[in-house]
């Protein structure tokens, strides 16, 4: 058995440790925003925070997040109104959306270290998270927008 915090709450799940947390996530505690993608730590669909910094789920094994916190896109924003949320729906973001909340998880960590991210920014922090559909372009213009929206907000 194990607890952790998950968006929020306390949780317990009753798996073996080396349990891929993805699994945890998704069978045990079932919520089902985070992706399997590939399942070694390539392609960031499983991308979830831990203690606030990205991580893949897919490759973390649970015990990992024993007495940590835990945070899927489920919980970013449980009303959807996260300015990377808006900004993926504004600028129509997502072709397939298969990989959209580990691109959007991803996005919220280099939002927090680079609140006005440069293109090379956004390809260093986002280069690992892969896009079969080739929506790199408007998750970009996503970023930027929802980057605009919180220095917007800050500056009020």
């Amino acid at each position: 058995m194990s607890q952790f915090q998950l968006n929020g709450q306390a949780v317990t799940v009753d798996v073996d440790d080396d349990t891929p947390l993805l699994w945890a996530i998704r069978d045990t505690l079932k919520l089902k925003g985070t992706k399997f993608g590939c399942g070694i730590g390539m392609c960031g669909a499983c991308t979830v925070h831990l203690n606030g910094r990205a991580i893949r789920s897919c490759v973390t094994p649970v015990r990992a997040a024993y007495g940590q916190t835990v945070t899927t896109i489920e919980g970013l924003s449980p009303s959807g109104d996260h300015p990377l949320q808006k900004a993926w729906i504004a600028t129509q973001a997502p072709q397939c959306g298969y990989c959209q909340s580990g691109q959007i998880m991803q996005a919220a960590t280099l939002l927090r270290d680079f609140p006005t991210p440069t293109d090379a920014d956004i390809d260093q922090v986002m280069g690992g998270n892969l896009c079969r559909c080739m929506a790199y372009p408007r998750i970009r213009e996503a970023i930027k927008q929802a980057a605009a929206e919180i220095q917007g907000a800050s500056h009020e």
